[in-house]
């Protein structure tokens, strides 16, 4: 396994485990790319992604 591949899924492994501890693994797949979507469209340091990033 490549350098990048080991890294590609090492970082795979530790989002989903985000999506674990967040409770949302039973959750449709569907819903969380539209959620992760909104999310990706929030300001860097905007008040609601400091507000998120606060709870996290």
């Amino acid at each position: 396994m490549t350098a990048d591949r080991k890294q590609e899924a090492r970082e795979k492994f530790l989002l989903g485990g985000i999506v674990v501890k967040a409770g949302l693994s039973k959750a449709d797949r569907a819903f969380l790319l539209g959620g992760l979507l909104e999310l990706a469209r929030l300001a860097a340091g905007s008040p609601e992604h400091r507000r998120l990033r606060d709870i996290g």
